[in-house]
């Protein structure tokens, strides 16, 4: 986790209790995004709400605060546990058996690696070797 994203989720954690980070990425020099999920769902006026707290940022950064949508990203071991049955798309650091990214059903999850049916066959990826990962909607 980087030291962008344990900030966030410290500041969050006291100021907007319940409200789970699942990805901060900057993908650009200025523009810095954030996935946020809540138990109860996400609001416009949630995310306004986060936007706010983090208000400093914007010094730095365009800020963009959303819902994490369909194909909602996996940055966590807790994730993968949630979603055990679900379809999900890993693309990996490093090539596994020449392919650098697996789809599949999520079928483990351990505090170190992730199981998945993918058409390969089931293949156990440690979560140190996934760069990217969300879930893949349905048909």
């Amino acid at each position: 986790m980087s030291e962008l994203t344990s900030e966030i989720e410290a500041r969050l954690a006291t100021a907007a209790p319940g409200v789970e980070v699942l990805l901060v990425e900057v993908v650009s020099r200025d523009t810095l995004r954030l996935f946020i999920d809540h138990p109860n769902g996400v609001t416009l006026t949630m995310c306004e709400q986060v936007s706010g707290l983090l208000g400093d940022y914007r010094d730095r950064y365009a800020l963009e605060v959303s819902s994490p949508g369909q194909d909602r990203p996996l940055t966590k071991p807790q994730h993968y546990s949630r979603f055990l049955g679900s379809r999900a798309r890993l693309r990996l650091r490093d090539a596994h058996d020449g392919h650098k990214s697996l789809t599949g059903e999520l079928v483990g999850a351990s505090e170190q690696e992730v199981t998945i049916a993918a058409a390969e066959g089931i293949v156990t990826i440690p979560y140190a070797q996934i760069a990217r990962s969300n879930l893949v909607p349905g048909d």
